[in-house]
């Protein structure tokens, strides 16, 4: 579903703030892949995210999703292949609208739009069900504002909306680093309910080594631009911190330093 060969990023070069954030990675996710990625910072994490959704042109390198080379697309074209959500809950959803019409807007994605009546009843119906998966009472609320909602039910919210069209790769980019442990843990039991649910081939950046090693099935973990790790399978499932610190250590040479990733 996702195919990276070689791709480079530089930013700033030939001046004193060159940095080199990508060298040579490759990567390929088969469909339905859970593909959880860490690293300290500067590792590349977001980079290579923002590489896939075309926020900026990689140097070298091809980026292929289900089979299309995407590499020269821009980013709103890349777009219909893909959902994402972001660290700030307050990106991702109109603040000023109802949740049903942040709903509708997700739905229409891509669609031309007419002047027929936005929300018929049995759509209505259809986010009533869907919210109600979520398991935080937004269904009785779907004329309220976004903006009022929780930093959790507003990241919440934004996850059905990136998965509502069922995307051919959903991007995570630490979407539950800015919550409360209590509500991050809630939000990341909702992201598994709906990428097992609907199948999806995901990437989600975490700074979080526990939430790397209980999600998905697939662990990279990045270092200086490149992937240093690549953990799938029954050596996934028996995995602890302490074995990914002592691999850590083997492949490079030194002690992993991000105390926030290590005790979450």
């Amino acid at each position: 579903m996702l195919e990276i060969r070689n791709i480079y990023k530089t930013f700033n070069p030939g001046t004193v703030n060159e940095k080199q954030a990508l060298k040579n990675v490759s990567l390929t996710l088969a469909d339905g892949d859970f593909v959880t990625v860490i690293g300290g910072n500067g590792a590349g994490k977001s980079t290579l995210l923002n590489a896939i959704a075309g926020v900026w042109p990689v140097d070298e390198g091809e980026i292929i999703i289900d089979g299309q080379n995407v590499t020269k697309l821009p980013e709103y074209k890349r777009a219909a292949f893909l959902g994402r959500v972001f660290q700030d809950p307050m990106n991702g959803t109109a603040a000023t609208m109802g949740i049903e019409e942040n709903l509708a807007l997700a739905l229409r994605r891509g669609q031309s739009r007419t002047l027929r009546k936005g929300i018929k009843p049995n759509e209505r119906e259809a986010y009533k069900q869907l919210l109600a998966s979520l398991g935080l009472g937004l269904e009785e609320r779907l004329t309220s504002k976004v903006g009022l909602l929780s930093g959790g039910q507003r990241q919440a919210l934004t996850l059905l909306m990136a998965t509502l069209r069922k995307p051919k790769l959903l991007l995570l980019d630490e979407h539950t680093a800015a919550l409360d442990p209590k509500t991050a843990a809630k939000v990341l039991e909702t992201t598994d309910m709906i990428v097992n649910r609907d199948k999806l081939t995901t990437l989600m950046i975490t700074h979080n080594m526990k939430d790397a090693i209980a999600h998905g099935n697939r662990l990279i973990m990045m270092m200086e631009g490149d992937i240093i790790l690549d953990i799938c399978g029954e050596e996934k499932k028996q995995l602890t911190v302490e074995d990914l610190l002592h691999k850590f250590e083997e492949v490079s040479g030194e002690e992993f330093a991000s105390d926030k990733a290590i005790l979450g």
